[in-house]
């Protein structure tokens, strides 16, 4: 879970002085990012958003697919989304010294605005976009992609439902060979 969480803030093959369950979380974030950007559904979901926000429409479309994943939690767990928004929180937080930098200066934020229990609501995913728009000095436009995500709800939501049986997939047989 942890290198999972981490892993964006780990540049290249720098990871070797984590634990192995660390190392292992990282480079299964790492397969599972490689799975979903060449995954046809999710080149269908980008290629709605490509005109408009061109690079930028991965990211979009990660956290669109965040927002269906949140919003649709609980017919992927029995655990409630906040339970296990909370303890997704104490654990990065018990660990909080082996963070990477960035993702320690980012998680005090995380917790106080809730993030991963917000993404459920377009109020939640407008904040974030907005973050990240601040963050390219306004040249990804991303502030304005929550309108793009009702005009396209429907496609968008069954995208995700389509591609997240077959990450579920993935990632079992990921987990079983590790």
């Amino acid at each position: 879970m942890i290198g999972n969480f981490m892993a964006d803030g780990i540049i290249g093959n720098r990871f070797s002085h984590y634990s192995e369950e660390i190392q292992q979380g990282i480079r299964l974030h790492r397969e599972i990012d490689t799975f979903t950007d060449a995954h046809e559904i999710t080149r269908r979901s980008k290629r709605r958003l490509d005109k408009k926000y061109g690079l930028y429409a991965g990211i979009i479309i990660d956290i669109f697919y965040d927002h269906f994943l949140a919003k649709n939690w609980d017919d992927y767990s029995a655990i409630p989304l906040e339970i296990y928004v909370d303890s997704v929180y104490n654990l990065l937080n018990k660990n909080n010294d082996i963070l990477p930098e960035k993702t320690q200066h980012m998680l005090p934020f995380m917790i106080e605005y809730n993030w991963l229990y917000n993404y459920q609501f377009i109020e939640g995913i407008q904040r974030v976009m907005n973050g990240m728009n601040r963050r390219t000095k306004n040249k990804s436009q991303m502030h304005l992609s929550t309108e793009d995500l009702q005009e396209h709800y429907t496609d968008l939501q069954n995208d995700f439902t389509e591609f997240f049986q077959e990450l579920i997939k993935f990632t079992g047989n990921k987990l079983q060979k590790i």
